[in-house]
């Protein structure tokens, strides 16, 4: 007799996007910026659920970072706070220009971000050219590091699922959908819905997750979480429970997704669950 899947058996991988490169302390105290401050933060937000934790560094006056020995003290605090935890570097373009975005990628942490295309941003031009596109990729298979491809277009998913099956993207294939950045693709259900089945015509054995920016976030978190995907929250992407109300932390966005995981019967992934979900090596 087949067996069905049911959501209780599908748990659900909660990433927490801690820092970014936009978000100040002026906009919310509680964006962690300093190291010290991120794997604090980090720590509180995989005891609330988390798994992965999507990294950003910064300098000391909070504007954007791709230093290397940054993201290497970074990296050196989760391993030790938040044993096993998945840790994704951004190579986002806000950080650096050109091949800088992965000099880090040497450090091999589990993960890390790959946009696959251009789009708008709210001022300004998200550009990555092909030929940067295939160095990160390259970089990622050398250091053995499994891309998260952050879709902001229709057209990424498409390219991503090209490159996959082409073997430049390495790894298990692991596309996030990016909803509600100005100029770029907003929180649309129907939308969704389409990219949803898109992945399970496309790539039916392909995990995919989904974020919103902004007042989306909660929103986004719930589409995906009550269609069978992974989700994504955390101060980068929203600094607000509400209209009124700032968050207090990465943890309680993250909680909010978790009780989200409660209502609609699925588990909160395991940090083993999501290595073993995701196809990612076991934990150094």
């Amino acid at each position: 007799m087949k067996r069905y899947l049911l959501m209780s058996d599908n748990p659900c991988i909660l990433c927490c996007a801690i820092t970014g490169s936009v978000p100040t302390k002026a906009d919310n105290p509680a964006v962690p910026i300093s190291i010290l401050e991120q794997i604090e933060s980090s720590q509180a937000a995989v005891e609330a659920g988390a798994s992965i934790i999507h990294a950003h560094v910064r300098n000391d006056d909070e504007t954007p970072s791709s230093d290397p020995d940054k993201f290497a003290a970074l990296k050196e605090g989760l391993e030790k706070y938040c044993p096993g935890v998945v840790i994704q570097f951004s190579t986002g373009g806000r950080s650096g220009a050109g091949k800088e975005r992965g000099e880090m990628l040497s450090l091999r942490p589990d993960m890390a971000s790959l946009t696959v295309g251009s789009n708008n941003f709210p001022t300004r031009v998200y550009e990555n050219s092909p030929h940067l596109i295939a160095w990160l990729a390259s970089e990622m298979t050398r250091y053995d590091i499994t891309p998260e491809v952050e879709a902001f277009d229709l057209s990424h998913i498409l390219q991503a699922i090209a490159m996959h099956d082409a073997k430049i993207l390495p790894a298990k294939l692991y596309v996030q959908f990016v909803f509600g950045v100005k100029n770029a693709m907003p929180a649309d259900k129907a939308v969704f819905d389409f990219y949803v089945q898109l992945m399970k015509t496309r790539v039916p054995d392909a995990p995919w997750c989904a974020a919103g920016v902004g007042p989306s976030q909660i929103t986004v978190n719930e589409w995906a979480i009550a269609a069978g995907g992974h989700t994504r929250a955390g101060l980068e992407d929203n600094v607000r429970l509400d209209r009124d109300t700032l968050a207090p932390s990465n943890a309680a966005l993250i909680k909010r997704a978790a009780d989200l995981c409660d209502k609609y019967e699925r588990p909160v992934a395991t940090i083993a669950q999501t290595r073993a979900i995701l196809g990612l090596r076991s934990a150094s």
